[in-house]
């Protein structure tokens, strides 16, 4: 270690950093191996600073190793000088995995023998400043120098970095001359020409809208376009980390003639519980990106191979056999409680023969142990402290589709990968918690010499107020504080589609989200103004009343029927027929007994219109109960076009309705982040709301909803948006509300 240590000193690495790059064994052997080779050229003293800056990072940076002596070579013959270089070499020989290698193209592709002369500066920067002279001269030095900087770089790809920023300084300096004292202010901030609240209005309607990231496009644009750059079917040894085998290249050409160079994703979401928004944006990505690629759906490819599942179990049993016969898997009898907190000491079950680890597998195959007793573990490299991950562990529960026939069952860590791999999946899309499992999935392939495909993550999508793991609603449900996992309340799908949100606009929303590495929490208001867009376009109206109030019409001529318009911003659309008789019945809301400033509905002094009817009517007499509660109203009729003075309002109204129950439900959590402690000391089941949900269990609505399936969503005029609960019988309807008509600003 000591020789080591010197070594790494010697090419300019201070003595802490040298220490710290001997704890990375692959780095270490990696970064000797390249000093070798350049004191081969140079002699044991040769090694300058300079070079052995870009020894240690093409060290660091390469992937595969093979091209170690070359790179190193090309360093210490000087011919890659600068890390612009350094990084070009090193894309090219990822780019170029096979042998034998092009030097010519590799030294045009890294600029070497290129030489940049003061006057090719000169004339590059001079150039440059003449394109932005007139902004330069109204900015001064609050012009961003950063443009001529890369601009000029751009012209002169291979040239110093340092000595163009040099160029660029003093060629400002001759145009501008020095810096005066207006010129060392601080640049005054724009005032914002709105009112406060317009600008938080504006910053909403930019996140509704989806602008921030994606200049509103769809996710089909956005998968379409340049946000993503993933790598091209067979080409996966270009992606950053990929680790190239001797038999990588052929098992590439076979997976192409397999797939005909077609795009393959994952079906997203792992089986092991109830789907929530976040696995509709996982759904949207993956199957957006495959249908943007003219590639053919996941669910549809394993709809043609129903027998792929029960496949995949035996092949998986036959790698894990395969995997112990190479010796990179052991039979592990350490517990639980034994692998608990930092520095684990390594299994010491983890160099034993491999014929007894194939023993013992068998044994645990054959359910000669306990559960708990003994996993299969895969023999990685791993960090120090950290455990080799579980391939398989014992659990005596039965299987949906095998029964008791095993009893044991394959992890995550084993099964992404080559589940993958079977499938022949080109880019296989998780979030972003998977990434710290790459070098596992790609170790895995490679340990079995299978087709390697790609792992990619993205940001997953997490909602304010909400909670989506499913230990905690299994203890939502456990409680009673929900009903079960389709609880209008959660944002499960099926909670979801039983509340009533149309499949367009968690799609939608999922669009205006948009793509992004970094992990995306959103409000829940966002969700529904999505729903509101979709169901004014597609939920017929219906008039219903939530807390009723008894009107007779004591100078109606006759009973008739009112043709109701489905949509009356498009009457084309159809429409419907509702009775209107003596008797109808309003919200208890629209009428007051004493008159109020600003109140536009029905008082004794103030008249009223009827929605659809074409009546006015006004208040002739009150009628309370023994409480002096009101619970009826005698009013006259008129017909609006014989009255002097267009009414102030018209409200909604039912005749002869259907008798319904009308669930209203608001957020489950009164705090955004019901899992964060800080937020809510007492844990998340301390945090609920008490008001998420009201029955109303005596509401009307007008008979045009009486054939109505359950799913069918309408528009309660005046009242917001409704969806047709199972719960409902032939007796009795139940409704839930989907959303309200507008947005409580209260809630953003």
């Amino acid at each position: 270690m000591a020789d080591a240590l010197t070594l790494f000193t010697s090419i300019g690495l201070s003595e802490q950093k040298a220490k710290e790059t001997l704890k990375n064994e692959a780095l270490s052997s990696a970064l000797k191996d390249a000093i070798v080779q350049a004191q081969r050229v140079h002699g044991p003293s040769g090694v300058d600073k300079a070079m052995g800056t870009l020894l240690y990072s093409m060290a660091s940076r390469l992937r595969d190793t093979k091209r170690l002596a070359f790179l190193s070579d090309h360093i210490a013959q000087r011919k890659i000088c600068t890390e612009l270089q350094l990084a070009a070499a090193l894309d090219f020989v990822k780019s170029h995995p096979q042998d034998p290698m092009n030097q010519k193209e590799f030294e045009d592709a890294c600029g070497v023998g290129v030489v940049i002369t003061p006057e090719q500066i000169e004339d590059a920067v001079e150039s440059v400043i003449k394109k932005h002279k007139e902004q330069l001269l109204k900015e001064r030095y609050r012009f961003n120098m950063g443009l001529l900087m890369g601009e000029a770089r751009t012209a002169l790809k291979w040239a110093d970095g340092k000595i163009i920023k040099n160029e660029v300084d003093m060629q400002v300096l001759h145009l501008l001359g020095p810096k005066t004292e207006a010129d060392l202010e601080k640049k005054p901030k724009v005032t914002p020409h709105t009112p406060e609240n317009e600008v938080k209005l504006k910053k909403e309607e930019v996140a509704l809208n989806g602008k921030m990231n994606n200049e509103g496009k769809s996710l089909m644009e956005q998968l379409r376009g340049e946000a993503l750059k993933f790598h091209k079917p067979g080409e996966n040894y270009k992606t950053e980390g990929y680790v190239v085998t001797p038999n990588t290249m052929n098992l590439l050409k076979k997976h192409l003639e397999i797939t005909g160079g077609q795009i393959r994703t994952r079906f997203p979401p792992e089986p092991n519980g109830i789907l929530h928004i976040g696995h509709a944006k996982a759904i949207n990505f993956n199957f957006g990106y495959a249908k943007v690629q003219v590639s053919i759906s996941p669910l549809l490819r394993r709809r043609k191979n129903t027998s792929l599942p029960s496949g995949r179990w035996w092949s998986g049993s036959a790698f894990c056999l395969f995997l112990s016969f190479r010796g990179h898997a052991y039979v592990c009898h350490q517990k639980g409680e034994e692998l608990k907190g930092h520095n684990v000491p390594p299994s010491p079950w983890r160099d034993r023969p491999v014929e007894e680890s194939l023993i013992l597998f068998e044994r645990m195959k054959k359910g000669l142990y306990a559960e708990g007793e003994a996993t299969l573990r895969m023999k990685m490299v791993m960090e120090d402290g950290k455990m080799d991950p579980v391939a398989y562990r014992i659990k005596y529960t039965p299987h949906h589709r095998t029964g008791d026939e095993w009893c044991i069952y394959p992890t995550y860590d084993y099964t992404h990968c080559l589940c993958d791999s079977i499938e022949n999946i080109t880019h296989s899309l998780c979030t972003k918690e998977f990434q710290a499992r790459r070098s596992s999935y790609f170790w895995l392939c490679n340990a079995l010499d299978v087709y390697c495909p790609v792992q990619w993550e993205y940001g997953r999508l997490n909602l304010t107020y909400t909670v989506v793991s499913k230990r905690k609603i299994i203890k939502l449900v456990e409680t009673g504080i929900v009903r079960d996992w389709d609880d209008p309340r959660l944002f499960t799908l099926t909670a979801l589609r039983r509340r009533g949100f149309p499949a367009e606009a968690i799609n939608n929303f999922c669009a205006r989200v948009g793509v992004t590495v970094a992990q995306v929490t959103m409000e829940p208001h966002l969700l529904e103004a999505c729903v509101r867009d979709v169901l004014n376009e597609t939920a017929p109206r219906a008039m219903a009343v939530l807390e009723p109030l008894k009107v007779t019409i004591t100078n109606l001529p006759e009973n008739s029927d009112v043709r109701v318009p489905d949509f009356p911003a498009n009457e084309a659309k159809g429409s419907h027929v509702v009775p209107f008789t003596r008797t109808i019945f309003i919200e208890q809301s629209d009428f007051r007994e004493v008159m109020e400033k600003g109140y536009k509905r029905l008082t004794p002094e103030q008249p009223v219109g009827l929605r659809h009817a074409g009546y006015v009517i006004f208040v002739q007499r009150v009628i309370k109960d023994s409480q002096g509660k009101v619970v009826a109203l005698e009013v006259t009729c008129c017909s609006s076009t014989e009255t002097a003075e267009k009414p102030k309002a018209f409200i909604h109204w039912v005749s002869q309705p259907l008798k319904c129950e009308v669930r209203l439900y608001e957020r489950l959590f009164l705090h955004r982040n019901p899992e964060d402690p800080s937020e809510v000391p007492g844990g998340f089941l301390s945090d609920i709301n008490p008001n998420s949900l009201q029955v109303i269990s005596s509401a009307f609505v007008d008979s045009s909803v009486k054939g109505a399936k359950v799913f069918d969503k309408f528009q309660f005029e005046r009242v917001g948006y409704f969806s047709l609960d199972p719960d409902s019988t032939a007796d009795k309807l139940v409704f839930n509300r989907t959303v309200t008509l507008k947005e409580d600003p209260g809630k953003i």
